[in-house]
């Protein structure tokens, strides 16, 4: 039985997550601060975690930045608000999804299943992929170029992990937005993509001005050269 973390203050909404998981077939368990929140992650092994981003003692993205210092776990965010920057932000930091209040409910649990399934094939592939001197660790979460570790964000690490799970293959910037987040494409589009890309190349390219491992398909999107 899959196991999902909740954690939430706003006690209807618990009440109506709390009984739609459990009707899936999910185990559930729920936080309503951070705190006991940190209580229930360090004694618990979760498949999926839900974070509110507003909590009384702090906020989800703390409690994001905490989970990915040892897991890889799914984390979906739950917010009012439906600012670009916190979106970002929250994928940045490591979320895999955002989903703003109220959502229908039919809308939730797809991205719940979607999540479980993504993680399910994450869990099966090879633990590393290597391509031109860049390597990525899957159970680690690091990346190293030819030899040194290379500092990513979460949203990177998940793009650079796309890249060389299709080498030399063309992505379009809908497949790639749709294979990395489930947002609305309203806040995460191809303007943000392009943001990710150019800081990607930063760290991995020898000459970011003169890419040769990440390459922009004029029209058509990008793709990960593995020719030297």
């Amino acid at each position: 039985m899959k196991r999902i973390f909740l954690v939430e203050d706003d006690l209807s909404l618990i009440n109506g997550l709390s009984f739609t998981i459990k009707k899936q077939g999910y185990d559930l368990a729920v936080a309503h601060t951070i705190c006991e929140a940190n209580t229930k992650w360090a004694d618990g092994n979760y498949d999926l975690v839900i974070l509110d981003v507003s909590l009384p003692d702090g906020t989800g993205f703390e409690l994001c930045k905490k989970i990915r210092q040892t897991s890889q776990v799914p984390i979906i965010f739950l917010t009012a608000a439906d600012e670009e920057t916190d979106i970002i932000m929250g994928l940045d930091i490591g979320g895999d999804d955002y989903i703003t209040k109220p959502f229908k409910l039919a809308v939730f649990l797809s991205r719940i299943n979607a999540l479980l399934r993504r993680s399910e094939h994450f869990n099966q592939a090879d633990t590393d992929l290597v391509s031109g001197g860049i390597k990525v660790d899957l159970l680690k979460s690091e990346v190293s170029k030819n030899g040194e570790i290379v500092e990513l964000t979460a949203g990177e690490f998940k793009l650079l992990h796309l890249f060389l799970e299709n080498p030399d293959r063309v992505l379009s910037p809908e497949q790639i937005l749709s294979k990395l987040w489930d947002c609305n494409e309203s806040y995460v589009d191809s303007n943000t993509l392009t943001v990710y890309i150019r800081r990607l190349r930063t760290k991995i390219e020898d000459d970011p001005g003169n890419p040769k491992r990440i390459i922009t398909v004029r029209r058509l999107g990008y793709k990960w050269n593995s020719v030297d």
